[in-house]
């Protein structure tokens, strides 16, 4: 297995991202609830580059009594990260599509002395 220095534990505030280079393959790094997970920068729908995309909470659409959407509220406890190609959303904490189907490809992550290891 190969590991990458990618920075340092502080960089990388919360709610924030850094994208980089390991080798032939690019990996998105994000910190959510003072938690760092990394992912590879490939989304699943068409291989764009889903860590670039949008972070935003979870969209909610709450129906009423007649079964309509009136307007929108969001979850700010459950982060998403929207695809720049097609606006497919992933959970940055998990992975897993808004739908459940699909899921990003997790990558490992080191962390020592403050240093930010990515481990292919």
């Amino acid at each position: 297995m190969a590991e990458y220095l990618v920075c340092s534990e502080e960089e990388i505030a919360d709610g924030e991202r850094k994208v980089v280079a390991c080798g032939d393959k690019e990996i998105g790094i994000f910190r959510v609830k003072g938690a760092l997970h990394a992912w590879h920068n490939l989304c699943p729908h068409r291989q764009g580059p889903i860590c670039q995309g949008r972070i935003y909470p979870q969209v909610v659409e709450p129906i009423d009594e007649n079964c309509e959407v009136r307007t929108l509220q969001y979850n700010e406890e459950s982060m998403h990260v929207a695809c720049p190609w097609h606006g497919w959303e992933f959970n940055i904490e998990t992975g897993r599509n808004a739908a459940g189907r699909y899921r990003l490809r997790r990558a490992e992550l080191a962390i020592r002395e403050g240093q930010v290891y990515v481990v292919l």
